[in-house]
């Protein structure tokens, strides 16, 4: 599905370009900011695949980056956020250090290797074609970008997980507006956080039911039992405002958002996911920094729905479409 209205795309400032390979599936998400954004992060899960996240924290120099990269490919999906850096400094955008610019990239992974072909994997190339196709006009979700190989409720292994995908929303309070976009594919089940009820996840035997992550944990010694079977997990997504946020504060929102996924991903944050969420700031808005929080814990929610709800069956894994339809 395409579509402008009530995405990441409502934030001024803010573009969003992807690339999916759908025979690998994998691929890649760039959250293009061109004229500079203050940028914060909160990674929370125990495993996460990151670069440039210590040069966020307030107390470090850089104040601004112009792109943040998501992709698929585990720890080898991070070489594609040099394409961004190289589309970057063509156009003379990040940290001038007299000889050049130096453009501020940070990126976040998350591992699809068990889905599709391992040996394909977001690159250079990709990252720079993502960063050619970025606009404002539209962005897609589902089976794309950073969420092409991504899936939900893995504790009984890959057999019996689900598809997921990459999902987006935006809400406006006045002038205020606030935007998530992530790529779910977590551990866990992705629950509707209205009545707590399964929209995708872990499935029984018989590929029909859902399993319930969280009571079969209740049961499973994963030390002993689990070994690799949680390997492959990890939530990365993106807050933007048009409020006016300075690095500190951006931190504090990016934290607040993840709440979010506290509220549609039962369990969350486990030492098997690397969840991740960044914070960007792209305008000068004044706003009280409870209410972008506040909001941002509600966009990432909704956005994290619409990731399953958008996603398609493929590569013999159902989706959350498969098991409403029967």
């Amino acid at each position: 599905m395409k579509t402008r209205e009530n995405t990441i795309l409502e934030v001024p400032g803010i573009k969003v370009g992807q690339v999916s390979d759908l025979e690998a599936l994998t691929g890649c998400t760039v959250i293009l900011c061109e004229r500079g954004a203050v940028c914060g992060v909160d990674v929370r899960g125990g495993a996460p695949g990151s670069r440039e996240t210590d040069l966020l924290r307030p107390e470090n120099l850089v104040d601004k980056v112009h792109a943040v990269f998501l992709a698929g490919g585990s720890a080898f999906g991070l070489d594609g956020a040099s394409g961004v850096m190289e589309y970057l400094e063509e156009k003379g955008l990040g940290f001038d250090v007299g000889v050049t610019h130096v453009p501020i990239v940070p990126a976040s992974v998350l591992f699809d290797l068990t889905v599709g072909n391992y040996k394909v994997r977001p690159d250079k190339g990709m990252g720079y074609k993502a960063c050619e196709k970025a606009t404002d006009e539209y962005v897609e979700q589902g089976n794309v970008g950073a969420g092409t190989g991504a899936t939900v409720g893995k504790i009984l292994g890959m057999k019996n997980c689900m598809k997921s995908g990459l999902g987006t929303y935006a809400k406006k309070v006045g002038n205020l507006v606030v935007g998530a976009i992530v790529a779910v594919n977590a551990l866990g089940d992705v629950v509707d956080p209205g009545n707590g009820e399964i929209l995708a996840g872990a499935l029984k035997d018989d590929l029909k039911e859902f399993a319930d992550t969280l009571k079969i944990m209740e049961k499973l010694d994963i030390q002993e039992e689990g070994k690799n079977v949680f390997i492959g997990n990890t939530t990365i997504g993106v807050v933007a405002t048009n409020a006016r946020l300075t690095k500190a504060e951006a931190k504090k929102v990016a934290s607040m958002a993840h709440n979010g996924l506290a509220k549609t991903i039962r369990p969350c944050h486990t030492m098997y996911d690397g969840d991740t969420i960044y914070a960007l700031s792209t305008a000068d808005l004044k706003a009280d920094i409870n209410l972008v929080g506040s909001l941002a814990c509600e966009v990432m929610a909704q956005a994290v729905i619409n990731a399953v709800i958008n996603a398609r069956g493929i590569g013999g894994l159902k989706s959350y479409n498969d098991i409403k339809m029967g």
